[in-house]
């Protein structure tokens, strides 16, 4: 029977303080909305709090062993998912087919697919008796890894893809792989960069063979990620010539939002117009003009947070950035003190996916990252996203509470 009082209650009261902001932000953003449906947005992501919460009773009642045990049938039921989802499914805005439609309820397989994903990594690495940096071991995880990435790419879902790829390297650093290590594995994205100009491809090279001599990963390893650092550095400039304009402008524009400022550019401006336009404490909730005036898109999913900024100001953006910072504190806390391998590893993955996220949309937002769709967990308009967040602390807040179980 599970002893309420002993479950981490300012861990879940942040996670639900933010889900309440994210609902009143969702309200302003669509306000002064043309049409009854999307005013009544705030209404709906309410509802999905509900069944969010019901996820995260679910997930805290139900014993750890249990998700041990069925995660890797839950894994295989997830890539069946993602399989019939790009046949069967239903798309928004023009995309290949991301979701499952039921009535006006949408669900998407990839986010089922991610908790699948961790449940199963955090299995494999749990019991792997292989070693660290043993390239079979490697290579296992990341064919994992890969499966379900290949069949998000073919919706296209580039921004979801990559939450997998971080879960792989934060379980890879967890379970043991020093970040030297990491790098090398990494290097050939580096290189691929780096290229762009022969005198930081010749500096970064230096760094790689100095890095390479101080990880001492072995012959093998050492002549095959030199050789795929040289393949990569020599592509690059092909690459660039096979690419479509508008990809070279989305590139270019990243860099230079004013390059393309009413196509490409235009959602960067305007999410940093508005955010400076709120000062230190904001012009008020729904006193945003930017959100008013609708010159912001996509106000209340991928940039909620400008609307934060923009009627809540300074003030009210560190306080959400304060809540977002104790729950990933609390997150590292609960993983060093278990004592299970499999629990600390879902505790890890769980909290990578939450700070990845967050990371790229704030980021997003302020013109440091590029705009890749995805969302701000707990606050952006999204109703399995909101489940899928709850359903991660539900495993955050299940690993703390059984902390000393094997």
């Amino acid at each position: 029977m599970l002893n309420y009082a002993d479950l981490d209650w300012k861990l879940i009261g942040a996670v639900l303080l933010l889900s309440l902001i994210g609902v009143l932000l969702i309200m302003s953003a669509q306000y002064y909305a043309d049409s009854e449906y999307r005013q009544t947005f705030y209404a709906r992501q309410l509802l999905w709090l509900l069944f969010a919460l019901i996820a995260f009773a679910v997930v805290i009642h139900l014993p750890l062993r249990l998700f041990d045990v069925g995660a890797y049938l839950l894994y295989g039921v997830s890539l069946t998912l993602l399989v019939l989802v790009l046949v069967l499914g239903s798309s928004r805005l023009g995309d290949a087919n991301r979701f499952f439609t039921f009535g006006p309820i949408s669900l998407a397989p990839s986010d089922i697919a991610k908790i699948a994903f961790v449940l199963a990594i955090s299995r494999f690495f749990a019991y792997s008796k292989l070693a660290v940096t043993s390239k079979r071991r490697l290579a296992i995880s990341a064919m994992m890894c890969l499966l379900p990435v290949a069949l998000i790419l073919r919706q296209p879902d580039l921004g979801t893809a990559l939450v997998f790829f971080v879960v792989l390297f934060a379980l890879w650093f967890w379970s043991g792989l020093s970040p030297g290590y990491l790098f090398l594995i990494l290097s050939p994205l580096v290189s691929l960069v780096a290229a762009s100009h022969w005198l930081s491809w010749a500096i970064y090279f230096a760094v790689l063979l100095i890095i390479i001599g101080l990880v001492r990963p072995g012959a093998v390893m050492g002549i095959f990620t030199v050789v795929l650092n040289l393949a990569f550095g020599v592509i690059t400039p092909f690459m660039w010539g096979r690419m479509a304009d508008y990809q070279k402008l989305r590139i270019l524009t990243f860099l230079d939002p004013g390059r393309d400022p009413r196509g490409a550019g235009y959602q960067i401006i305007q999410s940093k117009i508005s955010i400076g336009s709120g000062g230190v404490f904001g012009k008020g909730f729904l006193g945003g003009s930017q959100t008013r005036l609708e010159f912001l898109p996509e106000r209340h999913t991928d940039f909620v947070f400008s609307v934060l900024g923009e009627e809540f100001g300074l003030w009210g953006s560190l306080i959400v950035l304060f809540l977002f910072s104790y729950v990933f504190y609390r997150a590292v806390r609960i993983a060093v003190r278990c004592r299970s391998r499999f629990a600390s590893n879902i505790v890890v993955g769980a909290m990578s996916i939450l700070l990845f996220q967050f990371v790229i949309n704030v980021g997003m937002t302020l013109g440091f990252m590029p705009v890749t769709g995805l969302a701000l967990p707990l606050l952006s308009y999204g109703g399995t996203a909101l489940v899928l967040a709850w359903t991660l602390v539900g495993f955050i807040v299940s690993a703390d509470y059984r902390w000393q179980e094997y």
